[in-house]
């Protein structure tokens, strides 16, 4: 496989893709909505979160004047609003109220939380760092909720409309699905064992049916099965 040299920037993309989260505030009479894909855990206890804000986003404004802000997880169905919501700017429209977005209120804290989401945090601000042209904004998770269908100690990714939208950058986006879990095994030395006898069995036994396919049906119509089974 051939690698190739990317732009540095690039970087914001590879670390992508990962749960959007539609970031809320207000202070006094006014409220705002902002997508932010650089939202990330900090700390479990106490359990703080990050969110990198452009210093020029309006949101920003509005966080650093409340000390407060909530994340909103949304699903794919929220898509056109997510996407909308990061092309205009607060300080020109009432963007809540452009895409039709009901809100309720929160327990802890003023920012209002977006009906229709997956799930919500609503957090405290803790700490502010200012970084060439975001700022860092880290805050206490005060209140958490999900929706019992999408989230039980985990996504549980059962269903497309209730797992968490994924950005990819620029105006693409993706759903998370196919869940696997690890089993890992170790030699007598502690050295990983790459596959296990049951896996193995699994792997041989795949491969046998792709290969009767292949006798019955043609080599091509496998390979066009495989790719729109996404495994190639």
């Amino acid at each position: 496989m051939a690698r190739r040299f990317c732009d540095t920037t690039d970087s914001r993309r590879m670390l992508n893709p990962g749960p959007v989260v539609i970031v809320t505030a207000a202070f006094r009479d006014e409220r705002n909505a902002t997508p932010v894909a650089w939202a990330m855990p900090l700390s479990m206890a106490p359990p703080l979160v990050g969110i990198a804000l452009h210093a020029d986003r309006h949101t920003t404004d509005l966080v650093r004047a409340s000390q407060e802000f909530a994340l909103n997880v949304p699903g794919p169905a929220m898509m056109k609003q997510v996407h909308y919501l990061g092309t205009v700017s607060g300080r020109d429209i009432n963007k809540l109220e452009a895409t039709g977005l009901e809100w309720f209120s929160g327990l802890q804290t003023a920012a209002p939380l977006i009906d229709g989401c997956l799930a919500w945090m609503e957090c405290r601000v803790e700490d502010v760092i200012r970084f060439s042209d975001h700022t860092l904004f880290v805050g206490e998770v005060v209140r958490a909720q999900a929706l019992e269908e999408a989230y039980a100690g985990g996504w549980l990714l059962e269903e497309a409309q209730f797992s968490p939208l994924t950005y990819l950058g620029g105006n693409e986006y993706a759903v998370i699905s196919g869940k696997r879990t690890a089993v890992v095994q170790t030699t007598a030395q502690g050295g990983l064992i790459l596959e296990t006898v049951e896996e193995r069995e699994e792997r041989e036994e795949r491969d046998a049916v792709e290969a009767e396919q292949a006798e019955a049906e043609g080599a091509e119509g496998v390979v066009e099965m495989r790719r729109f089974l996404g495994r190639e």
